[in-house]
């Protein structure tokens, strides 16, 4: 496979993103109760979702073919392609169902698993963030980048909750507990693909959050990673992508972001 025009490519995803944002919204007022399955508990599905994978995975098959994808209504599948599509076709899926705004469309691109570009469109606002490897990061035309913040006492952090694997539930209630008293505030918005673009374009200083799947933080980690930030795992590592923990953050406060996160989620083996 021929190495893509990374920027070019970038424009075309943000275009798709749109399109599918906008099929989104307009089927907030009409989607029926009976369109609403249970893939797990608190875990939901909407017809909503399955078109706008359908449709983002289609539009993107037609500008990049031969790429693999990791789609989370499984539309498609991998096949060992060297670049790989990893698309949440909707996140934000509860926050969407009762009427809550802030829901996202999530399109990463990796290269041999490694994030190399990334579009988050927030539908609500009509914000799209976007970055690729080398290239910055965006949000509708104007460059953004994580914030100076130096001292995890002075930051606004945002996280989410995990909603079927409570294995870690004690510990990381805990480090909520000391985050709230010990930071400026903490948020909860329902959309870790927002979370990231929010910690890129500087309105949050860090976010963190386990039990995330790949589609959650393809797009994301390269939107932050390109605003100046830092992305790992909780061990420090960069396995957040199939981890199902991440770290993102600002980078004058990730070492001590990291160590807090630390000493309540990492034990010794």
């Amino acid at each position: 496979m021929s190495q893509p025009d990374l920027q070019a490519l970038c424009v075309q995803t943000c275009e798709i993103a749109k399109k599918a944002g906008k099929f989104i919204s307009e089927a907030k007022g009409t989607l029926l109760h009976s369109q609403i399955e249970t893939k797990g508990m608190n875990d939901f599905v909407t017809r909503v979702d399955k078109e706008s994978e359908w449709l983002i995975v289609s539009a993107l098959q037609q500008i990049f073919p031969g790429s693999d994808f990791l789609a989370e209504e499984q539309s498609a599948v991998r096949s060992g392609a060297e670049y790989t599509w990893i698309i949440d076709p909707l996140d934000g899926t509860t926050n969407f169902i009762h009427g809550l705004p802030c829901f996202c469309v999530s399109i990463g691109l990796v290269k041999n698993d490694i994030p190399v570009l990334g579009v988050i469109y927030e539908v609500n606002q009509d914000e799209c963030f976007y970055a690729w490897q080398g290239g910055g990061a965006w949000l509708n035309g104007k460059p953004i980048q994580c914030t100076g913040r130096t001292a995890l006492a002075e930051s606004l952090l945002v996280t989410g909750f995990p909603y079927y694997d409570y294995s870690k539930i004690d510990e990381y209630l805990a480090l909520f507990k000391y985050l709230m008293q010990h930071s400026r505030g903490m948020r909860r918005l329902g959309s870790a693909a927002a979370d990231l673009a929010y910690v890129a374009a500087g309105r949050c200083d860090a976010f963190y959050e386990y039990s995330l799947k790949a589609w959650d933080v393809a797009a994301g980690a390269v939107i932050v990673r390109e605003a100046g930030g830092v992305v790992t795992d909780f061990s420090g590592e960069n396995g957040f992508l199939f981890n199902q923990e991440i770290i993102a953050s600002a980078p004058g406060i990730f070492r001590e972001t990291l160590d807090t996160i630390q000493r309540f989620m990492v034990h010794p083996s």
